[in-house]
């Protein structure tokens, strides 16, 4: 398999080109005072985890009540203003580090498509910060579902199809073997897992799967794969 057979690259946004739990742990401690800052990383991914399920609307709306549940349980600063700051906040969570450049480069070769659990609002923010690389871009407002609902797939098949492309020239880049990895091998789609967490333990900010599904390949960053991409064309020439 050559990774520049394929014409299409979908993404996974928040989580494998935004660093959101960089964005999450800096907001709680930023805001939520004295014990906001002390908390370990898994003392606030956990609750938010159980909080994101419960607050699963849109996410431009529904952190503002994420932030609430979590400070509550935890005892952390937890008035309206402080909320509303927690939610403008994601608007401007930060990009891994290696994203821009990357996705700059994979856009000279691939069609470059977002798939996001994010709303068309916060994912008008998001893409700014990534230098707005994408061709095209399904959310949540599109589809009427998330990840790892298999209809949101079905939708951007759909989608892709519309424009001429076939789901076998069409491959999937993703950090959750949760939200993504398990859903698009299970349907066929060649997959490829970015593993942002290969050196901590656990899943983090994102739950826990059922099981651990191994992908058609493997990196541990964006710019290894755009690295992979740019060394396959110089083999060509």
């Amino acid at each position: 398999m050559k990774i520049t057979d394929f014409k299409v690259m979908t993404f996974d946004v928040i989580g494998t080109l935004i660093d959101f739990e960089a964005g999450v742990l800096n907001g709680f401690r930023a805001l939520g005072g004295e014990k906001a800052a002390a908390a370990t990383d898994d003392e606030i991914f956990e609750p938010y985890i159980r909080a994101r399920n419960q607050f699963y609307g849109r996410s431009s709306a529904a952190m503002k009540d994420v932030y609430l549940a979590v400070a509550n349980e935890l005892g952390f600063k937890n008035d309206e203003t402080t909320a509303r700051a927690f939610q403008a906040g994601i608007f401007h969570w930060p990009a891994f580090s290696d994203s821009v450049e990357a996705l700059a480069r994979l856009r000279k070769n691939f069609r470059l498509v977002a798939m996001t659990n994010g709303d068309r609002t916060v994912f008008s923010g998001h893409s700014h910060t990534l230098g707005n690389p994408f061709h095209d871009s399904v959310t949540c407002d599109d589809t009427g579902c998330t990840k790892p609902n298999p209809e949101f797939f079905a939708f951007n098949k759909g989608r892709q199809s519309a424009f001429g492309y076939k789901q076998s020239e069409i491959l999937h880049v993703a950090q959750s073997q949760y939200h993504d990895i398990g859903v698009s091998m299970r349907l066929g789609y060649t997959t490829c897992w970015i593993e942002r967490r290969h050196d901590q333990e656990g899943y983090g900010g994102t739950p826990t799967p059922e099981t651990f599904t191994k992908p058609d390949l493997h990196f541990t960053s964006l710019k290894q794969l755009a690295d992979a991409v740019d060394a396959e064309f110089a083999a060509k020439a």
